[in-house]
């Protein structure tokens, strides 16, 4: 009887069962600019990729030289979106979108209020039904946003970072890859810039390639020289990618890697727009180098059609883009289905560190790290996630662990449409 006593005084001591789970009614959704200044240096790292409008002439940007003139301050701004609950408690994300913040602001943040913020599936599913239009761009960018939000906000109730609360972590640092957006592509530049960044640790870079269909049948050499000349620099220990941001054409696209396939690149990226179905499928079975795609899925059917097509080796979707956290997450397991892995694209960090960090590293082995946007994308915030020799130390705060910095923010506004 004794034993069955001391069982039951430890049982109820369990900070989990001393404290249920309460509804956090959503009591505001705001969004708020921040204002500050940073030190530019005007005249580098603007190197241009392949865009599929650079077809016509006048759309074509001048080829592009690093030409640095004297650092000066400029001024810089960031969108961060606020959920608070009538208990107090706060979740943040961001940066947030203009697109998206415009879309939260005048159509989903009434529906919000009063909603359970820790019911974070039914939010997404309610959202996603409210508007016939919620199923891709600048609605579903919305939603993610969010969802991310309201995530950070989970983690702050629990006192847990975001990626215990998806089951993980499955590792204490998850590995980023270099990637090279804005650095110049001339010869020599690359090399340089392709060895600089082996030494600081990045065991694998992406590069952009800079020219399409429109460029002329120089442009495609430069594509394969860019290709030679960073394998040249880093050896066999550094793995190769490259981004064709939507600029190429099937024929394009397969010359290209008819070439380039004796340098073993990593994966050619979105060498089409995502309506192309068909022309990923066929560039995958008319080349060796693995096929990625993603960043413009919109939901996991986007992915899961592909898949089915066996049209890609990586899925690229986004969490600021695809639906969040939550749709990212079944994203992944519909890809461990395929054997495929899930890469996701950089256009932030947060969210996709901590879904990555919670899943198997065969099927979420790497984070994007753009290496020149990273460097003001979080410039109010007092930690930075930065790799440091190619990793990225897992956060113990919780949530996402967004802190300002109010040296940095001179000025924080309500954000008006």
């Amino acid at each position: 009887m004794q034993k069955r006593r001391d069982f039951l005084t430890a049982l109820a001591s369990l900070p989990a069962l001393a404290a249920p789970v309460k509804p956090q009614k959503i009591a505001a959704v705001e969004l708020w600019r921040l204002s500050g200044r940073r030190t530019v240096t005007p005249g580098q790292d603007g190197q241009h990729q392949v865009q599929a409008n650079h077809i016509y002439a006048e759309l074509r940007p001048k080829p592009y030289r690093d030409n640095p003139q004297p650092s000066r301050e400029s001024a810089t701004s960031a969108l961060y979106l606020t959920i608070r609950t009538d208990s107090g408690l706060e979740g943040v994300y961001g940066p947030v979108d203009r697109e998206a913040a415009l879309v939260i602001e005048t159509q989903i943040k009434g529906f919000l209020t009063g909603k359970d913020a820790l019911a974070v599936e039914t939010l997404w599913d309610q959202m996603y039904r409210s508007n016939r239009h919620a199923r891709s761009s600048h609605f579903m960018m919305a939603i993610s946003a969010i969802d991310n939000c309201l995530w950070d906000l989970r983690g702050r109730y629990f006192q847990a970072p975001v990626y215990r609360l998806l089951g993980g972590p499955t590792r204490p640092q998850v590995e980023a890859y270099g990637s090279c957006l804005g650095f110049s592509v001339e010869p020599e530049a690359a090399r340089r810039k392709a060895a600089e960044l082996k030494t600081a640790g990045f065991r694998h870079q992406k590069w952009f390639m800079a020219y399409g269909p429109g460029d002329g049948p120089a442009g495609p050499k430069k594509n394969v020289e860019l290709v030679r000349v960073v394998r040249e620099a880093v050896g066999d220990e550094v793995e190769l990618m490259f981004d064709a941001y939507m600029g190429w054409s099937l024929d394009y696209a397969a010359a290209w890697a008819k070439q380039v396939e004796q340098y073993r690149p990593r994966w050619i990226e979105e060498a089409f727009p995502p309506d192309k179905l068909e022309a990923f499928a066929a560039l995958r079975k008319s080349t060796s180098i693995p096929i990625a795609t993603g960043e413009h899925f919109y939901g996991r059917w986007e992915a899961k059609r592909y898949l089915e097509a066996q049209a890609i080796t990586v899925v690229q979707a986004d969490p600021e883009w695809c639906g969040g956290v939550s749709e990212l997450s079944k994203i992944c397991a519909i890809a461990s289905l395929y054997d495929a892995q899930v890469i996701p694209h950089g256009h932030s960090i947060h969210a996709a560190l901590h879904v990555v960090a919670a899943q198997s590293p065969a099927t979420c082995p790497l984070v994007e790290y753009l290496i020149t946007k990273m460097r003001s994308y979080y410039w109010f915030e007092k930690r930075q996630p930065t790799p440091v020799q190619g990793l990225i130390d897992l956060p113990d705060a919780p949530g996402f662990g967004i802190e300002f910095d109010p040296a940095k923010v001179e000025k924080r506004e309500a954000f008006k449409p």
